[in-house]
């Protein structure tokens, strides 16, 4: 056992308007399955690279062990795959890979083709099996499920569960709760680590949270009435002192014994107000150390447009060949109105051909296809790139009127700072939330999203989940976190 010190650690981008860290210290044990989360532009990826010693920083970190990056920048991606791998691991041996491909359950057919035909589900199980045949190395493993499918997300997640230790960026609630034996996760307003997993730290949280919002109503209403019966203490108090012989000098009072007993009376009313006072001021400085880390996670809404008939889209034996073989076969479905549709199926299984298809991209198919004329499609794509500049810019290019969509993107956790910066600034998960909060304020009468929580963070995601249930919009979607599709979908379209 060896732990990675972290101490004082200060740091911020060139030209950043706040430090990303800012005197933070903790301790990580290198036995650990560490699975971390935290907000998207928190500084989950910085960290990572900290810890690479990519950055400049102020602080300290030490750690007894060598840091290791996955994704791995594969230089020459014409190499075949068992070259890639011996690129990463030279003393490799042919048995060492077969056998952790093996529990990936992966053809060992990729070690043969060349690395840019695989696919990303592929490229990322072959990166991690030589990843982790590299000893005395420590895998910081960031957002590996991105381009795994449902079925290939399980067998990751065990795949890691198996190994001894590593730090593990991942949203995916299911996956994390798979592997992961410590949480570290970065707060609103501190770190903390926890052990156990995902949903351990969650049950924590929501447990935290509400015993924190509960202190707070009931300090609230405390403090409240302490400012009100203060209020009361100092007018009887004064009234009693006014009372004592001397305080008026036109006021004449023989009576034996008054000015002792009033000024008696005055010292304890005045006595009870000032301990009424130290109250409130102690209910109002432990009520100031409450909500620091409560996740803001505003109610979203979606302005779907009304279709003039029920039935939007219908699909009947459907069939995409580009002339190396069907890439599905014989799919039918039909898209009515409050259908919430998720296409699932293996990678490389057509989905996102399918969806080009209903968006009107040319696609070599047979099979009849109907879909409703004047039908006006929102589209999330899985890729982020094609989105740049101002945001305002953006919202302009979408029709979407610009304060509806930054209020959309403010629940989404952005601050007014990070609705100044360029979308090429943001972080990917960032990027994603854009593209999420232009669709929901389109008026369309259905929307298509494309792996829509890649780089999403969790609170976010269930964020988007209850939006979804709530609302029940018409839509097609393609996602591999299976608790986002068990919540979300009320059909299921498997390719």
């Amino acid at each position: 056992m060896s732990l990675i010190n972290i101490t004082n650690l200060t740091f911020a981008y060139e030209g950043g308007y706040n430090n990303v860290f800012e005197n933070v210290s903790f301790q990580l044990d290198t036995d650990w399955k560490l699975g971390f989360v935290g907000r998207n532009g928190r500084g989950k990826t910085t960290f990572l690279k900290l810890l690479m010693g990519e950055y400049e920083y102020k602080g300290n970190i030490s750690a007894s062990v060598d840091f290791e990056y996955f994704p791995y920048e594969v230089r020459d991606i014409n190499l075949n795959g068992l070259e890639v791998a011996e690129e990463i691991f030279p003393p490799l041996q042919y048995w060492q890979i077969v056998k952790e491909l093996n529990i990936l359950e992966t053809d060992e057919g990729i070690l043969y083709r060349p690395f840019y035909t695989l696919s990303g589900g592929e490229r990322a199980k072959l990166l991690l099996a030589a990843m982790f045949l590299k000893e005395n190395s420590f895998l910081l493993i960031d957002e590996p499920t991105n381009h795994l499918d449902i079925r290939g997300r399980e067998v990751v997640s065990r795949y890691l569960g198996g190994k001894k230790s590593f730090i593990l960026v991942s949203h995916d609630r299911a996956f994390l709760d798979g592997c992961a034996d410590h949480i570290l996760s970065i707060n609103k307003a501190d770190i903390e680590v926890i052990k156990g997993n995902f949903s351990v730290w969650l049950e924590n949280k929501e447990r935290r949270d509400s015993f924190e919002l509960a202190e707070n109503s009931k300090l609230k209403k405390e403090i409240k009435q302490l400012e009100s019966t203060a209020k009361e203490k100092r007018f009887w108090s004064d009234t009693a002192e006014g009372g004592k012989i001397g305080i008026d000098p036109l006021k004449v009072d023989n009576k034996k014994g008054h000015r002792a007993k009033e000024s008696a009376r005055a010292k304890k009313i005045m006595a009870r107000a000032k301990a009424i006072e130290s109250r409130r001021e102690s209910a109002i400085k432990e009520k100031s150390q409450l909500l620091k880390n409560i996740e803001s996670a505003d109610r979203l809404k979606i302005y779907q447009s009304e279709y003039r008939v029920s039935r939007l889209i219908a699909a009947n034996k459907i069939s995409v060949d580009y002339g190396g073989g069907a890439v599905f076969e014989n799919v039918s479905f039909e898209v009515n109105k409050g259908d919430r549709i998720a296409l699932t199926g293996k990678n490389g299984s057509g989905k996102s051909s399918l969806i080009k298809l209903l968006r009107g991209e040319k696609v070599p198919y047979t099979g009849d296809l109907a879909i409703g004329g004047g039908l006006i499609i929102s589209y999330v794509s899985q890729d982020t790139s094609a989105v740049k500049g101002r945001l305002s810019e953006y919202a302009e290019k979408l029709g979407a009127e610009d304060s509806l969509f930054k209020a959309m993107l403010s629940k989404l956790n952005f601050t007014r700072l990070d609705v100044d910066r360029r979308i090429e600034e943001l972080s990917e998960g960032e990027k994603k939330k854009v593209l999420i909060a232009g669709s929901l304020c389109e008026r369309a009468h259905i929307h298509i999203w494309d792996e829509p929580m890649n780089f999403i963070d969790v609170i976010s995601r269930m964020q988007i989940e209850e939006l979804l249930a709530e609302f029940k919009p018409t839509m097609i979607f393609v996602e591999h976190d299976r608790a986002f599709v068990e919540r979300v979908a009320n059909k299921v379209v498997e390719l």
